[in-house]
């Protein structure tokens, strides 16, 4: 306890220190709401070798989150918590010299929670502040890893990076709300080469989920074969939207490669006058793939506009389903119309109001009754549409509706105003297939405060309210508070 007093002073002496050297300056880097970072100061070109390492930059952040998780009803796996940690994360940028840069980025925390009163196995969203792996075999609360450690090249509109990186696509995010991002190990290709568009190519062989020190399989799931320590399931890839029947022992029996890489393919284009285009896809080679479209198209009024959108997401089943089953969680298969396939399908539909800093959203999404979406790299298909915190729609037979109200959105991550989010969400779940039917309240604010912009805080509350035939279900609160400094 004395030691994390003292950590405590000497993060807030730190913050203090630096924000008199920024007063008077723009942040290096600020924060959108969708937790991306924005560089303001921008990479320099150099003409030697020295250069390169003596201009680089460096970006540090400081970051406090703590969690509140509350059930209506405790019971042996469901226990309301109280859990906090802190963190700290500095990248180093090079200069460009001749088209070559590079980046390396430390990321660690520090985790505190009591394991009496808070089981491990029932942590809720504050799993990923430390790795659970690390804690049930070696006691572990801290967690510090390499998150990034790649090389670039650029010519004209193009660029491709190879190592550990953040990967922002359709299909896999860096989803970076707790200590440590989502990363990837593998080589992603951007360019702006096609007109009006801009293209992601990625071949990635590797993750690292927020929680793990060890990179894994972007597909398989760890049991008593893969891994001899305790639980072998927080090995490899362990999101909670992965797929619990392909395991690493499935996998074996089937013939099918537990180390298969995960190919994305993530394109926008916006040729054609008041109209976006998006397409995306990704392929795990035999076992399974995705492809989605969007289609958006903004009417322009004086004062304000109307974005109807819609998207369709068609995945097909490569060998996956026979090897775990239709349903992600491998139970209630008998629900399933084809207890042994993986093909599913998705169509989601919203209009999107905006007037002045004002943004309404109504949209509705459809998990056709087939099987599951199998999206577990922290990017979801509903989002934009019916996508709440923490709340997990596309199982099979899920239909949902969510009406939000955004107020001061804005591209460049400093919210001198507060940022405001609120929505409510209604999830029709098939109680066949383990789902239920409920009612979701969602309230967010985001701002950076005034007189020293490079501080951030964040607070999200969300209330889930069984509704219905699933009224015995538990409803629970989920509620956030999170700080993060940027220099």
């Amino acid at each position: 306890m004395k030691n994390n007093f003292k950590l405590n002073i000497i993060l807030i002496s730190f913050m203090f220190i630096s924000s008199l050297a920024f007063a008077n300056t723009l942040p290096k880097q600020a924060l959108k709401t969708n937790t991306q970072v924005v560089y303001n100061k921008t990479q320099e070109q150099v003409n030697n070798l020295s250069d390169m390492f003596s201009k680089g930059d460096f970006y540090g952040r400081l970051r406090s989150n703590t969690f509140y998780f509350a059930y209506q009803k405790n019971d042996i796996s469901h226990s309301t918590q109280l859990v906090s940690g802190l963190g700290t994360s500095l990248i180093y940028k090079s200069a460009v010299l001749n088209g070559f840069d590079f980046a390396v980025g430390l990321y660690s925390a520090n985790s505190f929670f009591d394991n009496n009163r808070d089981p491990i196995s029932n942590l809720k969203p504050s799993k990923d502040l430390l790795s659970r792996f690390d804690y049930i075999n070696r006691g572990d609360k801290s967690i510090s890893v390499l998150g990034q450690a790649n090389i670039s090249y650029r010519f004209a509109t193009t660029k491709i990076q190879l190592g550990r990186e953040l990967v922002e696509t359709f299909y896999t995010k860096s989803n970076d709300t707790k200590m440590v991002p989502n990363t990837f190990d593998g080589l992603l290709i951007s360019t702006k080469a096609i007109p009006a568009s801009n293209l992601k190519l990625a071949y990635l062989y590797k993750q690292k989920l927020r929680d793990h020190t060890v990179a894994h399989s972007v597909l398989m799931y760890g049991d008593a074969n893969s891994s001899s320590s305790l639980k072998p399931q927080w090995t490899q890839n362990d999101d909670s939207a992965m797929h619990k029947g392909l395991t690493y022992t499935a996998l074996k029996n089937a013939n099918k490669a537990t180390d298969a890489p995960l190919i994305v393919l993530d394109f926008q284009n916006k040729s054609l006058k008041n109209t976006k285009i998006n397409i995306a896809s990704y392929m795990v080679p035999k076992l399974l793939s995705q492809a989605m479209l969007e289609l958006q198209y903004k009417i322009k009024f004086h004062d304000f506009s109307i974005t109807p959108a819609f998207r369709y997401i068609k995945q097909f089943d490569n060998g996956a389903g026979a090897v775990g089953g239709a349903s992600l969680t491998t139970k209630n298969l008998n629900a399933y119309k084809n207890p042994s396939s993986l093909n599913a399908q998705m169509i989601a539909m919203k209009i999107v109001t905006k007037i002045d800093k004002y943004k309404i959203n109504l949209g509705y999404s459809n998990i056709l009754n087939e099987g599951d979406l199998l999206t577990p790299w922290r990017a979801f298909p509903t989002a934009g549409y019916t996508r709440s915190m923490g709340i997990y729609n596309w199982r099979a037979n899920t239909k949902s509706y969510r009406l939000e109200l955004v107020k001061g959105a804005n591209k460049h991550g400093v919210y001198k105003s507060p940022f405001i989010q609120t929505s409510v969400l209604y999830v029709d779940g098939d109680k066949q297939k383990g789902e239920y039917d409920a009612m979701y309240y969602y309230a967010g604010i985001v701002q950076n405060i005034p007189s020293m912009p490079e501080l951030q805080y964040r607070v999200r509350v969300g209330y889930m309210n069984f509704v219905g035939d699933s009224s015995s279900v538990s409803d629970f609160v989920d509620s956030r508070l999170e700080f993060n400094y940027l220099f």
